[in-house]
């Protein structure tokens, strides 16, 4: 099973949407666990989620850790499927619980009341690929992959 979760190629490409989806989902998840980038710590968030937006704990606890390791994992490639899985989760979660009502477009000239989900469809494609594709080049799953298979 952890084979199957570790293997990739040597790519480019699945590098290259490694690391993009990587430095996109960071600041949001420093926001919500260290309070950086003007966010509300893990305290706030967590809050929020509970509170006004009546998540229960468990879920909102692994929003906040899913975007803040899954996208160091993603970084460098370590358990890449696993924070891609991660975060493509919540990314549809927020679609439908957040951002479905206010359409497609992201908000762009400030007359709606919140963003629609264009962004979080990129997100998701991302996420599709680095599932089939794993973390390719430079990913600390090939380094495991190969240390493995030269065990067995």
């Amino acid at each position: 099973m952890l084979e199957k979760i570790l293997r990739t190629t040597d790519d480019t490409a699945a590098l290259v949407l490694r690391l993009v989806l990587a430095v996109v989902i960071f600041p949001h998840g420093a926001q919500k666990l260290l309070g950086w980038f003007g966010g509300n710590g893990f305290s706030g968030t967590m809050d929020f989620f509970t509170g006004t937006m009546g998540i229960p704990w468990i879920f909102a606890l692994l929003v906040v850790l899913a975007e803040f390791f899954g996208s160091l994992g993603l970084l460098v490639g370590l358990l890449t499927r696993v924070a891609a899985a991660g975060i493509g989760m919540v990314m549809a979660g927020a679609v439908f619980m957040v951002h479905l009502p206010h359409g497609f477009f992201m908000n762009w000239q400030g007359n709606k009341a919140g963003e629609g989900f264009e962004f979080h469809l990129l997100v998701l494609a991302i996420v599709v690929a680095l599932l089939i594709k794993g973390g390719g080049r430079w990913s600390l799953d090939g380094v495991l992959a190969r240390r493995a298979s030269r065990r067995t």
